[in-house]
């Protein structure tokens, strides 16, 4: 991501400067990064801690259950106390999963169930992880049509929240549901598809795992297709002057905003019959950890930090690798954080992105982390944060060892202002009168969940602000 030694050697010879533009005196920022307190590995009552990937969340669940099966599901939901709450990986960072009832894991649903080569399709079972699932899938001949930046969740959680790539004509994972099966809190296994049961398949598509458990699931895929992916930096200005231009030249486009750098990265793959040519050994981490550093050493000189930061990712060359796209389009992301995403109308996104940076800059010199860029086509799910209209998704990261407060108070308000809607498993202040406000089915969603679990059996308390609130 970026050039260690170019960093470096700008160090070398800018910091003797630096320190006398900061008085001599630079700013540990590293000094107020605060280990989240450790939990208790058990309550008092020995019930063991649940935790998710990044650590705001936790439960102590009184029960915990692995289903194998769709029959075992059916049989768990009628006898589980409630709140009967999924978990995939984790990866959510509202309060979806915590429950003092049932934590059910569907680990044990996972991998591929059938296939269909010539429709190109396949039916997954929902606990299946998308890292393992890109293998499987290209064993057989076939890949997903769009991955989301991280593959460690499962399919059934990426789906819940409606988890999303980046393209132009892209749509979020769950636009490539072609049927599921839903099993309800009564045990009634129900088949749904644009064809049959055709309320439920609209509502629960992204469901929260508030209709039922989703235990297999029939994606539209296509041939499994070599891709060229390359990655290169432009000025943040004309980064974003181009971006309406770049997410329709490329299959997929993105880009990275590097605040107090005054440069983005720009990543696009495309379609490619190029010999493969290996992505490599993950440099992002070591990227992050620089800016980390420059955050630290100069938070008090950000004139200072600009320059350290613009010639180390000035320096750093275009990179292009050439493989399977499963191999390319998902990352690994070791440096845990918290994340607040809003999807904003396709045409507000370079405005919204320019307002968040702005503010960044003005106010959170402890921001490092790179403001995520994507684009996501339109669908039909009722409550998909894409319904109906072509979106950009924006991306603010907090590292998870400080105060994230920053997203909600500065943040948030800017994505509001320009219509955004939140990310499902992102952070963010919405209950259920502002989803209804949003979202054109809501009262509809809101009637078919009523009828599959008219006890709330599924609802813990964050889900209940939302469901019942609106």
């Amino acid at each position: 991501m970026l050039s260690r030694r170019a960093l470096l050697a700008s160090a070398a010879t800018v910091v003797g400067a630096g320190a006398a533009v900061a008085g001599g005196e630079f700013a540990l920022q590293r000094t107020r990064d605060i280990e989240p307190a450790a939990l208790p590995a058990t309550d008092p009552r020995g019930r063991l801690l649940w935790r998710n990937w990044s650590g705001n969340q936790f439960s102590y669940p009184a029960a915990r259950a692995a289903p194998a099966s769709a029959e075992q599901v059916a049989t768990l939901l009628k006898s589980a106390s409630a709140p009967i709450r999924v978990v995939g990986a984790g990866h959510s960072f509202t309060a979806l999963v915590p429950t003092d009832g049932t934590l059910v894991s569907l680990d044990g649903l996972s991998g591929i169930a059938t296939q269909d080569d010539a429709a190109v399709l396949a039916t997954i079972r929902s606990g299946t992880r998308l890292g393992p699932l890109g293998a499987a899938l290209a064993g057989i001949g076939q890949e997903m049509l769009t991955l989301p930046d991280i593959n460690k969740q499962s399919l059934g959680g990426a789906i819940a929240t409606a988890s999303h790539g980046s393209g132009a004509t892209l749509q979020a994972i769950h636009g490539a549901i072609r049927s599921f099966r839903l099993v309800s809190v009564s045990g009634d296994v129900i088949e749904a598809s644009a064809d049959r049961n055709t309320d439920i398949f609209n509502a629960a598509r992204v469901g929260l795992g508030a209709f039922g458990v989703i235990t297999d699931i029939t994606l539209q895929n296509r041939r499994l297709t070599r891709v060229h992916k390359r990655t290169y930096v432009l000025p943040t200005r004309d980064a974003l002057a181009a971006w309406p231009t770049l997410k329709t030249q490329h299959r997929t486009c993105e880009l990275l905003i590097l605040p107090f750098a005054d440069m983005a990265l720009v990543i696009v793959s495309d379609a490619s019959t190029d010999p493969v040519q290996p992505r490599g050994p993950d440099t992002d981490t070591d990227g992050l950890m620089q800016l980390k550093a420059l955050r630290d050493w100069l938070a008090v000189s950000p004139p200072l930090r600009r320059l350290l930061a613009r010639k180390a990712v000035q320096a750093a060359p275009p990179t292009d690798a050439v493989d399977d796209g499963w191999k390319l389009l998902s990352n690994e992301r070791p440096v845990r954080f918290n994340e607040m995403e809003y999807h904003v109308p396709a045409d507000a996104q370079v405005a919204a992105a320019a307002a968040v940076l702005e503010a960044i800059e003005r106010y959170r010199p402890d921001v490092f982390f790179p403001i995520e860029i994507r684009s996501i086509a339109a669908d039909d799910a009722w409550l998909s944060p894409f319904y109906q209209r072509d979106s950009g998704s924006i991306a603010v990261h907090a590292y998870y060892k400080n105060d994230d407060a920053f997203l909600f108070s500065l943040i948030e308000p800017i994505l509001q202002h320009h219509d955004g809607r939140p990310h499902w498993g992102k952070l963010n202040s919405w209950k259920g009168t502002d989803f209804a406000a949003a979202y054109p089915r809501w009262k509809d969603a809101l009637a078919v969940r009523q009828s599959l679990d008219p006890e709330g059996k599924l609802l813990n308390p964050y889900l209940r602000s939302v469901f019942l609130n609106g």
